[in-house]
């Protein structure tokens, strides 16, 4: 078994397959880490879980050449349920769906990476099977409910992040400045929570500034180098 593939779930060797393929090298040694694929001088790095340890990782591969942080987000999910006895229980459709924009949830951890020119993300909108083993002793708040491995069944559609400023792709609505999180929730149509940390990303790449307050409120505008705003 290769270096790096022991603890390797279903989605993320099916999603590192795709960029091995037609030469490309996997679990390639670089300065202490192990990237998961290297194609004609491309770092792929495969994320499928939260972006809170990746720092470190990252901020030495930009150093040494082109770096794609591949995540996948589940528009849909199938969950498979094994119960104490090991026998399936009948496959149903989760009533969780997931976006482009919820990549939003991770960046929050790495938003400068955006301004490295080294760095790029490929958000992967997938349908994937979620494996559930009962294990009354972990996750309580699943109710025993433990999430075994993650399958791709499909890619349903993706987007890919040069820049900070590609996040204004995520805006459907014309936004007027100065604006405040709950203006940008509105903008984004999403609830204001997911609006905060877009603003988060957006300042922690000098996209947007604070520019005072509405009572309590941080009003926000863009950076004059940001020439459009969709």
């Amino acid at each position: 078994m290769s270096i790096g593939t022991l603890n390797e779930g279903p989605l993320h060797a099916a999603l590192k397959a795709t960029y091995v393929a037609n030469g490309g090298d996997a679990e390639v040694p670089i300065d202490g880490f192990v990237a998961d694929a290297v194609r004609e001088g491309v770092i792929y790095e495969i994320q499928t879980g939260s972006f809170s340890g990746l720092g470190r990782k990252l901020s030495t591969l930009v150093e040494r050449g082109p770096v794609v942080l591949v995540h996948p987000i589940a528009q849909t999910s199938y969950i498979v349920k094994l119960d104490d006895t090991g026998e399936l229980l009948p496959r149903r459709k989760s009533p969780k769906h997931g976006a482009l924009i919820s990549i939003l949830n991770e960046l929050v951890y790495i938003p400068k990476l955006l301004n490295h020119p080294h760095f790029s993300i490929e958000v992967v909108l997938t349908e994937e099977e979620e494996l559930r083993r009962f294990d009354p002793k972990k996750n309580r708040r699943r109710g025993g409910w433990r999430v075994m491995e993650r399958r791709l069944l499909k890619v349903v559609d993706g987007i890919h992040l040069e820049s900070a400023e590609d996040l204004l792709g995520f805006l459907v609505r014309e936004l007027d400045e100065p604006f405040t999180t709950r203006d940008l929730a509105e903008a984004l149509d999403q609830p204001v929570a997911m609006a905060r940390k877009m603003a988060y990303c957006l300042k922690n790449t000098q996209v947007a500034d604070v520019i005072g307050k509405q009572g309590n409120t941080l009003l926000y505008a863009l950076n004059p180098r940001v020439a459009t705003v969709k």
